[in-house]
């Protein structure tokens, strides 16, 4: 077994098809670059700039001994470097029509309003016209030497979530806005329609979440799990469903979705967690993030934003009232 085998167990690649891959094993004098500079350089195609091969590295297009690596990790003599057949694209596309509104930004954050059926961040599927790509496109201060995917991103929104997320422009901004949202002094409040009646007009749902052991796309309630709280408030009551007002005090991924799914109040056109059939012309999840307060950390004045619900879901709304006269 050569020596590089040595220092990084093989994983299975699921990342891609990987049909058309081909390998390259690193030569001798080759030993001590950098990934990328050595793709760039024996990786087989001259027209990849070292940008482009930093972006398929994070996509985890190549593997080096079968494990997702870094740009910056050094090569030995013996690596086997498989890289995967997909076609060749600029390393950050023009992506000037990304659907998304910017609602506030200043010297150190962004806050956008998010459309419904955008992915916030590139991963494999999903390339091109994410929320990333267009933030990159109009705010190219935000990209990283080490080509990050997800530049400034401070927390997320599920693709067919819409509504309020707020981007840090530097490092330092970040790491603000992360404590912020540690320590709870930023609320994050968002609008959702849920199967049922809630008998309570205001609640906690205090259960801890993690992965689902049966099937991993999926989270679930477990005793395991790292703690979630979610506060919610009745804002109307309707035939079969009831409109919320909820506040993440956690922030855990489909943490909304999860904790209603559990107590047998599902999220409506939730295909994921159980609610999907039953209302007309609803075409994705009734979850939308329409309130955000927190300070801004390049003055640390406190800043709320508002968010309207998009007109998909206030349709739905009209015909549900309509529905109940």
């Amino acid at each position: 077994m050569p020596a590089a085998e040595h220092r990084r167990v093989p994983l299975r690649a699921e990342t891609h098809e990987l049909r058309d891959a081909r390998v390259v094993v690193v030569p001798p004098f080759a030993a001590g670059d950098r990934l990328d500079g050595f793709l760039q350089r024996h990786g087989g195609e001259p027209d990849r700039s070292r940008s482009e091969w930093q972006r398929l590295i994070g996509l985890q297009a190549v593997l080096l001994n079968g494990v997702p690596s870094k740009p910056s990790e050094r090569v030995v003599n013996g690596d086997r470097v498989l890289i995967a057949g997909i076609s060749h694209g600029p390393s950050l596309p023009p992506e000037d029509e990304v659907p998304f509104a910017v609602v506030f930004e200043d010297p150190s954050m962004i806050v956008v309003n998010k459309p419904a059926g955008v992915v916030v961040h590139p991963a494999p599927g999903n390339e091109r016209g994410t929320l990333v790509n267009g933030l990159l496109a109009r705010f190219p201060e935000l990209r990283s030497p080490e080509a990050d995917l997800r530049p400034g991103i401070v927390h997320r929104l599920d693709k067919d979530t819409s509504g309020l997320m707020v981007i840090g422009r530097t490092l330092e901004a970040v790491a603000n806005l992360q404590r912020q949202m540690q320590s709870r002094s930023t609320e994050k409040r968002y609008l959702m329609l849920v199967r049922g009646g809630i008998e309570e007009e205001e609640g906690l749902i205090d259960r801890p979440i993690g992965r689902d052991p049966r099937n991993r796309q999926r989270m679930a309630v477990r005793s395991e799990g790292r703690g979630a709280q979610t506060h919610f408030w009745v804002r109307e009551r309707l035939s079969g469903w009831t409109l919320l007002e909820a506040m993440l005090l956690t922030g855990r991924t489909h943490q909304l979705r999860v904790h209603f799914a559990s107590i047998g109040h599902p999220v409506a056109g939730d295909t994921t967690y159980g609610a999907a059939a039953g209302l007309r012309g609803l075409q994705r999840q009734f979850l939308h993030s329409c309130f955000l307060r927190l300070r801004s950390p390049h003055d640390g004045l406190e800043h709320t934003f508002t968010s309207e619900l998009p007109p998909d879901l206030a349709e739905v709304l009209r015909r549900l009232r309509g529905s109940v006269r």
